[in-house]
């Protein structure tokens, strides 16, 4: 009989062709592990809604990064957890604070490794938020009102001081308008014009940021954060967003969370050329982790999609905290 179909199995048959025509390729240098370094001797404490996520002492994040490199991931960003905080969120911008402390030892000892620095103070602020707060009384209720100039100040004052430690990307994450711009301009001012910024430009007000408030001690004392981070409702306005900090100088864009914000990520792709960052999020790995430990899911194959979806979505690069994990399935294919 004649055909009167197109037979689309022919390219399925085996694996070695499915293999051969397969679109979408992930490898290990695509992926960026976040590292949490906290005040301290010989801690090495397990996230208890991230399983296999850490926050290690000083004395003992060596033993993070050796893995992180022996598996060939090329990158880490780093957070930090200080022992004391403040309403100015000072530990951000000291030369001693707890992340410029990792900075040094990680380029001292793993200079190959390329070390991301996120920019932000809601670890290091009492209040937890991600700015410089003035807080008043209205029938009974703390409204807290983030001063936005006051906060590029101290933001800028903190990417000087990572880069002087020796972070190799600045990734500002708190959202405050002409973040990007003032970073750029302190940067340059310090004698730092080489060091590029991964801007979050398009950074939502989710709720899938709960574990990682945990491991960073980083939830809102009052208030939430709706007003500076993005309506998850709205596309177009991460559009502008974008725009913005493209126009400021931004060397990189990310689109954060990224799981429920694929056409996001698809819609920054069509619209700039920039390297764009995907970041994979603490609730987003939490609740694939808790699925895989009731044997409801395959763990493997859930991430893969994922992390598939993201790069067929337009991401050159993935933050996720299943970086480690990725990389040695990668190297069993």
């Amino acid at each position: 009989m004649s055909q009167a179909f197109t037979r689309h199995r022919r390219l399925r048959k085996t694996a070695a062709i499915r293999s051969m025509v397969r679109e979408t390729r992930l490898h290990r240098t695509d992926f960026i592990q976040p590292v949490f370094v906290t005040y301290g001797t010989n801690v090495k404490q397990e996230i208890s809604s991230m399983p296999g996520v850490y926050n290690f002492s000083m004395d003992r994040i060596g033993e993070e990064i050796q893995e992180i490199v022996d598996l060939g991931i090329p990158a880490v960003m780093v957070f930090g957890v200080p022992e004391t905080k403040d309403s100015v969120g000072s530990g951000a911008y000291s030369e001693q604070g707890i992340v410029q402390q990792a900075i040094r030892y990680i380029k001292e000892h793993y200079p190959q490794l390329v070390v991301i620095a996120d920019t932000c103070l809601c670890e290091f602020t009492d209040h937890g938020h991600c700015g410089v707060v003035h807080a008043h009384e209205i029938d009974g209720h703390i409204h807290a009102d983030v001063d936005n100039d006051e906060s590029l100040e101290l933001l800028a004052q903190t990417a000087v001081s990572q880069a002087q430690a020796g972070a190799d990307i600045i990734a500002p994450s708190n959202m405050m308008d002409g973040f990007v711009y003032a970073i750029r301009a302190a940067l340059d001012d310090a004698g730092f014009q080489d060091i590029p910024i991964m801007s979050y430009a398009v950074k939502y007000a989710s709720a899938f940021y709960g574990p990682f408030r945990e491991a960073a001690q980083s939830a809102p004392q009052f208030g939430d954060r709706k007003s500076y981070q993005m309506d998850p409702a709205n596309v177009r306005e991460a559009l502008r967003e974008a725009e913005s900090d493209v126009q400021e100088g931004a060397d990189m864009l990310m689109v954060k969370p990224s799981l429920a914000y694929m056409d996001v990520l698809r819609a920054v792709r069509e619209n700039f050329d920039l390297p764009l960052v995907a970041y994979n999020v603490s609730g987003e790995y939490a609740m694939v982790k808790a699925a895989a430990q009731q044997g409801w899911i395959d763990e493997r194959g859930i991430v893969t999609e994922m992390m598939l979806g993201f790069k067929r979505a337009g991401a050159d690069m993935i933050i996720t905290y299943f970086s480690k994990d990725v990389a040695r399935w990668l190297r069993e294919e």
